[in-house]
């Protein structure tokens, strides 16, 4: 925790649950017969009700977005540089909700909960979820939170995925979709980097397929390993090579196994670190639900038609060394609302920061993010 909270922060802030009673019926085929949600919000509904926001996560992201938990905090919320006072997302203007996804591991019910009336975890019991249920129970979140329109949705990565299935979803009750640095659906190679992932988890002798948690263990080794290919993914050739080129740990060669390089041992932090705050299973489903997401397949794979229901005017923002979710995707992306005849903008901004960039404050990046959302706030006005 900083010595004093910035005075853009939105300070403290809680993290709240809701329970669910009514079942809820999976695209799997499965049904939670109840559920838990968490969820954090920042700001206050206005009274014409017309301000609400939903921030949709991506895959190890959670509903604590902005602010502190404690005073204890060391780090704020995984998007503090753009929700808070005087920020894009202005907390003065907007009501905001982040919603913790069905299957994470941040106080949803998922691998790491109880079973209702059990004293057993799911783990691999918890079944496949989809962003199409995601959307779905975070509808029933609004409802319960007495929101009857989202004046936008915003997400990034796997978040923008959910943008875009709400678009499609609930076409009346989104009026602003922002997507960032997302696609339509994951090529091959995502889908590949994504198994190899669950391979390296799966195959850990701690794993207990899946079980591990009753066998108090974790499967360190193979949550680290996924999480370290998946941080190279994140990041590009560039911002690497910035960071650390060929530089030494120790300025000179090992001549073994052991880390020689900064890159190595930054890896391998992250992947230590990683391991001590998120779930091996929760890894799993949330990689599958990257792999499933593909709303057109559903529409002939016709990706113009399965937008044509769609009424919300759309932003979309890409980032031009973002070589997991490259440019291309939000062009095709663009296109298709473009053929629907919807209303989109379109900005590629110039980084070198690779995917993880719309977590980071570019300034070419805030400037437009800014000048969005007074539009959008001059418009609900």
């Amino acid at each position: 925790m900083p010595d004093s909270i910035p005075q853009d922060s939105i300070g403290i802030v809680e993290t709240k649950t809701l329970h669910f009673s009514e079942p809820l019926e999976l695209e799997c085929g499965k049904v939670l017969s109840e559920y838990d949600i968490a969820y954090e919000t920042y700001g206050e509904l206005n009274e014409a009700g017309n301000n609400a926001i939903l921030i949709c996560h991506a895959l190890s992201g959670d509903q604590h977005a902005a602010g502190y938990n404690s005073m204890d905090d060391r780090k704020p919320g995984w998007w503090e540089n753009c929700i808070g006072p005087g920020k894009p997302i202005d907390t003065n203007y907007f009501y905001i909700v982040c919603i913790n996804n069905l299957g994470s591991c941040k106080g949803s019910s998922g691998p790491n909960t109880k079973k209702p009336g059990s004293d057993k975890y799911w783990g691999p019991d918890f079944p496949i979820v989809t962003v199409r249920d995601w959307v779905n129970s975070q509808y029933q979140v609004m409802h319960a939170l007495n929101i009857q329109h989202w004046c936008a949705v915003i997400g990034g990565s796997l978040g923008g995925m959910q943008v875009m299935q709400w678009s499609i979803q609930y076409p009346d009750l989104i009026k602003y979709a922002l997507v960032i640095a997302a696609a339509p659906k994951l090529t091959a190679q995502n889908i590949a980097f994504n198994e190899v992932a669950r391979q390296s988890i799966m195959s850990d002798p701690d794993f207990h397929e899946g079980h591990y948690l009753e066998n108090n263990s974790v499967p360190r080794r193979g949550l680290m390993l996924a999480r370290m290919l998946g941080h190279i993914t994140y990041l590009s050739d560039d911002s690497m090579r910035e960071k650390f080129g060929r530089e030494l740990r120790e300025g000179n060669l090992s001549f073994g196994f052991d880390v020689d390089f900064q890159v190595e041992s930054y890896l391998r932090y992250q992947g230590k670190s990683f391991v001590d705050r998120f779930d091996a299973n929760t890894y799993l489903l949330m990689t599958k639900a990257l792999d499933y997401f593909d709303p057109a397949r559903e529409y002939n794979h016709d990706l113009a038609t399965t937008f044509s229901k769609a009424t919300a005017k759309f932003l979309v923002m890409s980032f031009t060394s973002d070589w997991r979710f490259a440019p291309e995707r939000s062009r095709e992306i663009v296109k298709a609302l473009l053929d629907a005849g919807k209303q989109v903008s379109y900005v590629e901004i110039k980084a070198h920061h690779g995917h993880d960039a719309f977590l980071i404050p570019i300034p070419h990046y805030m400037n437009v993010f800014h000048s969005y959302m007074k539009n959008i706030r001059e418009a609900i006005q």
